[in-house]
């Protein structure tokens, strides 16, 4: 059998040297890194036209998180006008992110992720936001979140101003898990193994005329005051 020349197995000493390096500074990505994706972003099939706009409200199908998403009456005709003047606005599709949009939102602000939250919410509810972080993180407060489920989405108020400013008010039904530790991580409020439906109405807004296709988080308010939930700012 022939021997391998020296040089060739000094190369590949080399090679495998440099591989070991460059893995050691860059790193390896093992699928588990978190990825948050703008919600209202287009999908695939939206820009191939594999699906048509529609204003009504489709049950989800049965599942272990299923509920039925809906609209109050009074919202349809708003919904209505949206759509006339979006032709790839579908009332389905946007709770369905609007729903992601609630999960990332929540969680992003009980992490303190500023990047995540800047990118979805309107100049104004954002500040509200920072100014709540900048006060917790002053007091040494940690927030952990999990949502749970939502358990129902309601879209009670839609509009269409100046045929262009589009603003839809939905009510979030949720079981969450939130606790709050002090700098010594002593509990404050909450209970790791205790869960807390909220009910939230949210307001997400939208220039239908511009290329950007994301609906900003406009408005916060509590529809119930419950203890021990995640302590998102009115704005």
């Amino acid at each position: 059998m022939d021997q391998i020349p020296a040089d060739i197995i000094i190369y590949a000493v080399i090679a495998a040297g440099l591989v070991f390096w460059l893995r050691s500074i860059l790193g390896t990505r093992h699928g588990e890194e978190r990825q948050r994706p703008d919600p209202f972003a287009p999908r695939e099939e939206e820009t191939t036209g594999e699906e048509q706009p529609s204003t009504t409200m489709a049950a989800k199908p049965t599942g272990q998180n299923a509920h039925a998403d809906y609209a109050d009456e009074a919202a349809q005709s708003g919904l209505l006008q949206i759509a006339l003047a979006d032709r790839n606005f579908d009332a389905k599709v946007f709770v369905e992110r609007a729903e992601d949009a609630f999960s990332i939102i929540i969680t992003a602000f009980a992490e303190g992720d500023r990047e995540t939250l800047r990118a979805l919410l309107d100049a104004p509810v954002y500040e509200a936001f920072d100014n709540a972080l900048r006060e917790r993180e002053k007091k040494g407060e940690s927030v952990t979140t999990e949502v749970h489920a939502i358990r129902n989405t309601r879209i009670i108020d839609a509009v269409l101003d100046r045929k262009r400013h589009a603003r839809i008010t939905l009510r979030f039904t949720a079981d969450e898990t939130c606790v709050i530790r002090d700098r010594d991580g002593q509990l404050l409020s909450g209970h790791p193994d205790q869960v807390t439906e909220m009910v939230d109405v949210w307001v997400f807004g939208r220039d239908i005329k511009s290329s950007d296709p994301r609906w900003l988080l406009i408005e916060t308010r509590d529809d119930q005051v419950e203890d021990h939930k995640t302590p998102i700012p009115e704005a």
